[in-house]
């Protein structure tokens, strides 16, 4: 924390928000923001702002000169000015216990307007209750809307994170090294920003998604332990929540596995937790990815409640229910939750479950009460009569059914679940629970294409376990791979990487490249695999998303200076713009349709 005096300039002696009845009887000088005035009859009040809060003046016409009163009189809302008076006891029917400064007051001798404003187009000052102005309104006035204290409090905990980050890692042997901006486009993971070459015509550069070859290129360099707080670009549809360009926390090591990463990261995010203030319990607990999806239905499971999906296939095995025999005798499952003592579901709450679960791919969801020691509903004569014995079920359960393959099963549950700890106040949001999720399949197949993607990317290492199912279930071969995840959203992610060139070219192969292929795209990385990789592996956590969480903000547009809107766009500068076209000319580029 700053000492009072430390930010002393020759235009002010002190912080506004820093003074207490300690400084009694001090004389100061201040700067900055008028955040509110009221004029009593020449007996003027103004509110002064400054990053570290606010703090009372006094403008008293008996005791100030004519020049500053008349400053007072016309310092408008959000004018910055400087004021030089003394440090004064407020009454105790006059104090005020909602401001840190609230025991004391400035009285002015000298007051003058420094930084006249017009009349703001967003109010920086609000009553209590008062709602914000439309968000677009306040990206479009960004430089206002940062003057709430709020905003302020946020990009300062994003600051110490940060300090907290490079604190950490470097009292650990971790060196911290910039990688380029303009790289290599690649055909991997979302699209890229491409950068026109001027001097190289047709060819272009990339923005980075991640600094991930630049980081095992490190470890191949010798450097052993890296990290990096980075500047990452992703030209991604849009999303509500997800900035084009955003920053992550990068680290990769050499001669580790899986167990050591782990340790590193869990270390790290306790040094950032305690930053904000919260003592984490450790070790963080792991689970399959596996175990997740069959318990959850996503790998990003939220642990504050339980709810766990369970198998219910054997209580349908002789239905006559038509979609769901269809549903088992294609290999699908009939899976579900439990919900007990779920009175405050109502039909009504009900049907929008089912409505979700719909808009999650399922086609339907069963719905049953327990009543009197038997299961009621349109779908419970389907049910053996044991069911509720085989099931344990007690009155005031509600059963929430899906019947089909678990890729539609799952994530349509996972809505469910989500929306039913949400309805019955189920989720605590002090509670903090953070969870491992390893052993990631190394691939998925696409459902058009039937050709094999990467589920992290393609330089995550294969289970050793697993590397002779490569080629004939490759579907089957897990990866070296974890997440972090905190009350089901994702920290971080990583992997140990192949270090192997060979393996890398198997992987390569699997994912549709031939040798001149992935020479062409990752000729460079199988060279330097080739002369000497040490073992290696990291992870990289997202930093906005770790300061809204910690902040408790609403959007990660509020720990961001300069966010943009869910279209991509800059608001308060307007970008992205047209380019002149003698400009885009000497970029060797033309505008479809433009002259």
């Amino acid at each position: 924390m700053t000492a009072p005096g430390e930010m002393a300039t020759s235009q002010r002696t002190r912080m506004c928000g820093t003074l207490r009845l300690a400084d009694t009887s001090s004389t100061v000088r201040l700067a900055g923001w008028v955040h509110r005035r009221r004029d009593l009859g020449g007996l003027v009040f103004i509110d002064l702002r400054d990053r570290s809060g606010l703090v009372q003046v006094s403008v008293d016409p008996r005791t100030a000169d004519a020049e500053t009163v008349q400053a007072a009189a016309r310092a408008g809302l959000e004018s910055v000015i400087a004021v030089e008076g003394d440090v004064t006891a407020r009454p105790d029917k006059d104090r005020n216990a909602d401001l840190s400064t609230g025991d004391i007051e400035v009285r002015a001798r000298t007051l003058r307007v420094i930084g006249p404003a017009a009349t703001p187009a967003i109010p920086v000052a609000r009553a209590r209750g008062e709602e914000l102005p439309a968000e677009e309104q306040r990206l479009r006035y960004r430089y206002l809307d940062l003057r709430r204290s709020e905003l302020q409090h946020n990009l300062i905990l994003r600051h110490r994170i940060a300090l907290a980050t490079r604190r950490y890692l470097s009292e650990r042997g971790f060196v911290e090294v910039e990688t380029p901006i303009l790289t290599k486009p690649t055909p991997e993971g979302a699209r890229d920003y491409l950068v026109p070459s001027r001097v190289h015509a047709g060819e272009f550069y990339a923005l980075p998604q991640s600094p991930q070859l630049y980081k095992q290129l490190l470890m191949m360099a010798g450097m052993d332990r890296y990290f990096q707080i980075a500047r990452c670009f992703r030209d991604e549809d849009l999303r509500a929540d997800r900035q084009p360009e955003f920053t992550q926390i990068d680290i990769e090591a050499s001669f580790v596995a899986v167990p050591d990463v782990l340790e590193v990261a869990e270390g790290l995010v306790e040094a950032i937790w305690r930053e904000g203030g919260t003592e984490i319990a450790r070790p963080v607990p792991r689970m399959t990815y596996a175990d997740a999806m069959e318990r959850y239905g996503t790998d990003r499971p939220d642990l504050r409640y339980a709810l766990e999906l369970q198998d219910v296939s054997a209580l349908f095995a002789d239905t006559d229910a038509r979609f769901i025999r269809g549903a088992l005798e294609s290999g699908g499952r009939v899976r579900g939750i439990r919900v007990p003592g779920a009175t405050e579901l109502t039909n009504r709450a009900l049907e929008e479950l089912e409505s979700l679960a719909k808009s999650a791919g399922a086609a339907g969801l069963v719905r049953l009460r327990v009543e009197e020691g038997t299961f009621r509903g349109a779908m419970a004569k389907f049910l053996p009569a044991d069911a509720v014995t085989r099931l344990n079920a007690q009155d005031g359960d509600v059963w929430l059914l899906v019947a089909g393959p678990d890729a539609v099963s799952s994530p349509a549950l996972d809505r469910v679940r989500q929306d039913v700890a949400r309805r019955l106040s189920l989720v605590s949001s002090s509670a903090l629970a953070f969870v491992w999720i390893t052993e990631f399949p190394l691939f998925l197949r696409d459902a058009a294409t039937g050709q094999l993607t990467s589920v992290n990317h393609p330089f995550t290492a294969p289970d050793p376990r697993d590397v002779d199912r490569l080629e004939s279930a490759p579907e089957s071969v897990r990866a070296l791979a974890y997440d972090i995840v905190l009350n089901g959203t994702e920290l971080g992610g990583g992997s140990i990487r192949i270090a192997d060139a060979e393996l890398q070219r198997r992987i390569f192969a699997l994912l549709g490249m031939d040798e001149a292929v992935s020479r062409a795209r990752f000729g460079f990385l199988l060279e330097a695999l080739g002369s000497g990789a040490p073992p290696h592996g990291g992870i990289a956590f997202g930093l906005d998303r770790i300061a809204m969480l910690l902040s408790g903000a609403g959007s990660l547009r509020d720990v961001i200076a300069f966010p943009k809107t869910t279209a991509a766009r800059a608001l308060f500068e307007g970008a992205p713009s047209p380019v002149p076209a003698d400009d885009l000319r000497e970029l060797h580029l033309r505008v479809d349709g433009a002259s």
